[in-house]
């Protein structure tokens, strides 16, 4: 299907947009001839991006553009599998009737739902799409967070008292920036929107700072680093523990006076030494004493761990690790260290988003907790599949692709086409929302207006901005907020045991004003001074400067507004840490890896960001290759206990000895509705990812999974 044509203009116009695409929410210039994108280049004279872009941002235009991206409801025909183009209320109607049967005869549980990344990016999402979920009330929710940042929302939430009290690193303002499991370069940060990190990053080593870097991988991070140091996946909390008791031991590690339980922190390193965490970690104890002792005598420093130490079997131990490395070492809540944003519309003090809780409930067949109202993903192939009371027989993804981005893939694949019933709110036919029975396109985000919750809350400087919708949506189209009402005020409606008519009025004014005007009245209603009609006026948006220092212990949301420096979760879980084997010799360790043009599993359709070199390769180190007498450039067979894979080995240094390291989002050749991404090359990470291997706070362990690479057979 084209995509829809709009009113030609006479000459070229220049209109402000943003890029959502990622957590970096850089502002855009646009350009636009005949009604037609021309041109995408960075705004300079955005506040908190200054002229920024990525490939990324230059191809948004592409999605809007792509002819196969859905545009109106699609409807599958199970006996022939054949995908038929319907209007909006025949499939409004079909989802409604779906769900609301599957929880007329088995109870809300009945109905599984699982929210992709792309949710938090899109405001309509963030105002109508909670208010769906929580109108249909099961416990069965999923969402990308538990494969990705959950101990970091939780650390927050037993730390701090909210889940979104993140705190972010000033960057630039450190003198010290030690960056564990991260990598900014590809990323443009994450839980802390930092566009323009290469060029803060020069900055920050121009005024003499230093940036180290542990990493399994020599990232693109990492080669611009002052020092990386290769670090074995799964084994930064013995070095990060290691680094608390080097600074007890030396007798500089101090706390506030609304932190206490520095004793009983001390006690719980205690025996987490540098000795240890050299022989786990591969990080000689000399390396690891110096580490901790710069971090403390720095003017100014700053820790930041991010996805590869959230995503393996201790990530919640690596979080709370971090938080209290910046408390004791005086870097929390000041210029230069970790801080707390002030933004415009304060979605953490408001209460707009919120707290969190852990383990109020349990998953049916496992017994896992949930966090903040959401099952750890890892579950959800069970839940499918076992049958009771509570066994999902209906699935609604929002925007999400699990298949490709969830532990075992390959196995959840098969449990979906099992469901009674599935519809997706999805702009493609994928290789999870194939499954469905009804898909409802949203517009793409240069059709709507954007204002950010999440990433302005987590930004490295205070700023807000509004944009309006670039493009008008197409004739016919709808916004996902839009879709989001319809889906739950239709659904509800034919429940057997509907809510109260007054619940039921609630919903629907909850659900019928615009995301725009909430965004209005948030703003009115906030103490900033920052208004709509004020962004409006300065589209580039406005700037409220640095993040400011001395906000504690006011911002903590703690009933009795301090710091829990010992939450009970984390240190009962350290006997578990202590109880980890010794490294095995000879054992290779999984770990994934993401590029710039990468956009998790959706972006591939683009074919200006998968040209030039092929990325989806098997990188290795050439001494274990030379173990198993495998040659670079051959096709290996990558086997775990849950599956195997076959792809192209590249032999490299950039990797550990022991580390082989595979990208995440790759795997489209089961994709019926992506042609360019059926031909871009590679296998999916998650058909080798394990669900059993897990954190504490039930977040998957998708780094360090063991492996076994050998030559493919025949």
């Amino acid at each position: 299907m084209p995509p829809p044509t709009n009113a030609p203009s006479s000459a070229p116009v220049k209109k402000l947009g943003v890029c959502n695409l990622c957590e970096a929410i850089c502002g855009l210039e646009i350009t636009l001839e005949a009604g037609a994108v021309t041109g995408v280049r960075g705004n300079p004279d955005d506040p908190l991006s200054r002229g920024h872009v990525c490939p990324k941002g230059v191809a948004i235009v592409d999605v809007y553009a792509d002819p196969e991206r859905l545009r109106r409801p699609v409807r599958r025909d199970r006996s022939t599998g054949e995908w038929t183009e319907i209007g909006w209320d025949e499939a409004f109607d079909l989802v409604a009737d779906g769900l609301a049967s599957a929880i007329n005869a088995h109870g809300r549980d009945a109905v599984g739902i699982y929210l992709g990344n792309p949710n938090v990016h899109s405001l309509g999402s963030m105002t109508h799409g909670i208010g769906l979920v929580k109108a249909l009330r099961t416990r069965n929710t999923y969402s990308a967070t538990s494969v990705d940042q959950l101990p970091h929302q939780l650390l927050a939430h037993l730390m701090f008292g909210h889940q979104l009290l993140l705190p972010i690193p000033d960057i630039d303002r450190t003198d010290h920036f030690l960056v564990v499991g991260a990598n900014p370069m590809a990323s443009n940060g994450s839980l802390m929107t930092v566009p323009d990190f290469p060029q803060r990053a020069r900055d920050l080593k121009r005024r003499g700072g230093r940036l180290v870097v542990l990493d399994p991988r020599r990232t693109e991070t990492a080669r611009i680093a002052t020092e990386h140091h290769f670090v074995r996946p799964g084994s930064d909390a013995w070095v990060l523990l290691a680094m608390l008791q080097v600074l007890f031991a030396d007798g500089v590690a101090t706390a506030p006076a609304h932190a206490p339980g520095l004793e009983a922190v001390e006690a719980a390193v205690a025996d987490f030494t540098p000795e240890r965490a050299a022989a786990m970690s591969g990080v000689p104890a000399e390396e690891v004493r110096r580490l901790a002792r710069e971090l403390a005598a720095a003017e100014s420093a700053v820790v930041y761990g991010r996805v590869g130490v959230s995503t393996h079997e201790f990530g919640s131990v690596c979080q709370w690790a971090v938080n209290v490395l910046n408390i004791v070492t005086g870097n929390l809540d000041r210029e230069g260290g970790a801080m707390f944003t002030s933004p415009a519309i304060d979605v953490v003090g408001r209460g707009i988003i919120g707290r969190g809780h852990h383990g109020a409930w349990r998953s049916r067949v496992r017994g896992l907790p949930e966090t903040a109202s959401e099952l750890p993903v890892s579950a959800l192939r069970e839940e499918i599949e076992t049958p009771g009371e509570g066994q999902v027989r209906a699935m609604l993804t929002l925007s999400g692709n699990p298949v490709l981005s969830t532990p075992d893939g390959a196995r959840l694949d098969e449990s979906l086409a099992g469901l009674d019933f599935m519809a997706a709110v999805d702009i493609y036919l994928n290789e999870t929302t194939r499954h469905a029975d009804v898909i409802l396109p949203p517009t793409t985000a240069l059709e709507r207006d954007h204002y950010d919750l999440v990433f302005q809350t987590l930004a490295v400087r205070n700023t807000a901005r509004f944009t309006p919708a670039v493009l008008p949506a197409g004739p016919g189209t709808r916004h996902d907020w839009q879709i989001y009402r319809e889906l739950a005020l239709r659904t509800v409606a034919r429940l057997d045991r509907r809510p109260s008519r007054r619940k039921r009025l609630a919903l629907r004014a909850r659900m019928t004003a615009s995301p725009t005007r909430l965004v209005q009245l948030l703003l009115l209603s906030g103490r900033t001074g920052v208004t709509l009609r004020k962004l409006r006026a300065s589209p580039a948006g406005i700037d409220l400067g640095p993040l400011r220092a001395g906000l504690l212990p006011e911002r903590l949301q703690t009933r009795d507004h301090r710091i829990d420096l010992a939450p009970a979760l984390v240190i009962d879980d350290l006997a578990r840490l202590a109880a980890v084997p010794a490294p095995v010799e000879g054992e290779l360790l999984l770990i994934g890896r993401r590029h710039q043009k990468d956009c998790n599993a959706w972006m591939h359709n683009v074919e200006r960001l998968t040209r030039g070199r092929p990325r989806h390769h098997l990188l290795m180190h050439p001494d274990d290759l030379a173990a198993r007498a495998l040659v670079d450039g051959t096709t290996v067979r990558v086997t775990s206990r849950v599956g195997a894979v076959d792809v192209e080995v590249s032999a490299t240094e950039d990797v550990m000895r022991g580390v082989v390291s595979l990208p995440h989002g790759y795997g489209h050749a089961r994709n019926p509705g992506m042609s360019a991404a059926a031909q871009v090359p590679g296998v999916s990470i998650n058909d080798l990812t394990d669900p059993e291997r897990l954190d504490v706070s039930g977040n998957a362990a998708l780094s360090g999974v063991p492996v076994t690479v050998s030559a493919v057979p025949g």
